[in-house]
């Protein structure tokens, strides 16, 4: 019991943390959707994409080998750490001076305005400066101090965010002086750029001291070998990339140059209404990861990833129909600009396909602490495979109502591959049965209550208390014993 509690306590926390940055996406939707046109909103979404697919080609899987090696052999945790600060700032510095040189001819190639570009990779240099202070509060066990500066960054943005878009142009309005140099009413999106500059390069300054305490050093016998262990997870996060992000991408090139950013802007703000699932998933995901790697040499490792997995199921299954049921809400309370809404179709799949990547990576224990990442890579590549062929085939027919689909297929995918390899290298008790019947409750009372009732909020609430109900008297028994315990 005292595991379970230590993990729901690490998980609470850095799910504070995860949920905070994510739940600023979900407190600017209304103010972004207000402010800026569809096609506005759809380059950010487009930049946005690139600094997904450009975070993980900066990070190379480090902040997993990083894990594995500080787990591995304690008595090398020192040099580990140093080794992987010393690397990853060495290519970020040498990315950001090679990509500034360069950066009008990469405007041309993305066809953004360079300023955007200039922009996107001070971004995103900025953000892989602070990786590995990150990570080392994670494995240390740290959990409030990461918290807090992560909620100090997004206190940050969210704050210069309401400054350019409510305040400033006030300011302007009132003086001819300097407030009235830096505000445009025809380029309203690149604040959005520019309080993320602003709040990453804040993180840094908080972070700088803990480049002090880790230190610099390299060791390149070690070096080679953590890179070996991440070049899997580098292949397996690009193709992640392009599950979560390239579909933003290939609707601005595959539709017509007429319509495509505004097709871009509704899809990408109907996409955040899924935003209730990530933040939890990935909230569990950062509670989860040390947990599988410091637990995996228990006698009962198993049967606790088995539990933990049925849990995550439930509780995501509860989010997917909580979500679609109260939509209409959602709706008015995060998008108030009905322009948006022609996209609102996309939600349940969007939902869906979130909630099978989080069950993916609860699977994924088996290749993480058997050393077997490449499995990652493999599974990662085919989801990605699949995801680029439907936005392709789909996106001509069914513009962004495909690329929804096209998510839902991949994820999908990779969650039956995961439990399928593992079935044979790693072998997991997992409860199919009742993960299967929560999940199959889920969506089919998502369905019904969309598609079929239309939203009704007293048909949809009284489905909702069902699915609570069965869950209740399904788990009371194996709940009453844990409590006990």
């Amino acid at each position: 019991m005292a595991i379970f509690k230590k993990l729901f306590q690490q998980t609470f926390i850095y799910g504070l943390a995860t949920v905070l940055p994510r739940a600023l996406a979900i407190v600017l939707v209304p103010l972004y959707t207000e402010v800026l046109a569809p096609a506005s909103f759809g380059i950010y979404a487009t930049l946005m994409s690139y600094i997904i697919l450009g975070n993980v080609l900066l990070s190379y899987g480090m902040e997993t080998a990083f894990f594995r090696f500080i787990n591995k052999d304690t008595s090398q945790k020192k040099i580990v750490q140093s080794t992987a600060l010393t690397s990853l700032t060495i290519s970020t510095v040498l990315f950001l001076a090679v990509a500034m040189v360069f950066r009008i001819p990469l405007a041309e190639i993305v066809d953004f305005k360079v300023e955007y570009v200039t922009y996107g990779l001070l971004i995103l240099a900025l953000d892989a400066l602070v990786i590995l202070p990150f990570v080392w509060f994670r494995a240390n066990e740290k959990p409030m101090r990461y918290a807090i500066i992560k909620i100090i960054n997004v206190c940050i943005n969210l704050g210069f965010n309401l400054f350019f878009f409510l305040w400033l142009p006030q300011l302007a309005s009132e003086s001819n002086g300097f407030w009235a140099s830096i505000h445009t009413e025809e380029n309203k999106v690149v604040y959005v750029f520019i309080s993320n500059v602003i709040a990453s390069g804040a993180t840094l300054l908080m972070l700088l001291p803990l480049y002090f305490k880790i230190g610099f050093g390299f060791d390149k016998t070690l070096w080679k070998q953590m890179m070996k262990y991440a070049y899997p997870v580098l292949i397996a996060g690009i193709a992640f990339s392009i599950n979560e992000a390239f579909d933003k991408i290939l609707l601005k090139y595959l539709l017509p140059e007429d319509i495509a950013e505004s097709e871009v802007g509704v899809y990408a703000a109907c996409y955040k209404l899924g935003v209730f699932m990530t933040l939890f998933a990935t909230a569990f995901r950062l509670g989860i990861e040390p947990f599988f790697f410091n637990h995996s040499k228990h006698e009962k490792a198993k049967d606790t990833y088995a539990t933990i997995t049925k849990y995550f199921t439930i509780f995501g299954s509860f989010i997917l129909l909580f979500v679609i049921v109260y939509i209409d809400l959602f709706k008015r309370l995060l998008i108030s600009n009905s322009e948006y809404w022609v996209a609102l179709s996309i939600v349940p799949i969007i939902l869906l396909a979130n909630l099978c990547l989080g069950i993916y990576h609860n699977l994924s224990v088996w290749y993480k602490v058997t050393d077997r990442t490449q499995f990652g890579a493999y599974i990662s590549v085919i989801g990605a495979i699949i995801t680029l062929a439907l936005n392709y085939i789909l996106i001509p027919k069914m513009s962004y109502m495909g690329s929804a689909i096209a998510t839902l297929a991949a994820y999908g995918t990779m969650m039956l591959l995961s439990y399928f390899f593992g079935r044979k290298y790693y072998a997991v008790p997992y409860d199919l049965t009742k993960i299967g019947s929560y999940l199959v409750m889920a969506i089919v009372f998502s369905g019904l209550s969309f598609y079929i009732f239309d939203g009704n909020l007293w048909i949809g609430t009284a489905l909702l208390l069902v699915f609570l109900l069965s869950i209740f008297f399904s788990e009371r028994k194996e709940l009453q014993r844990i409590l006990k315990r």
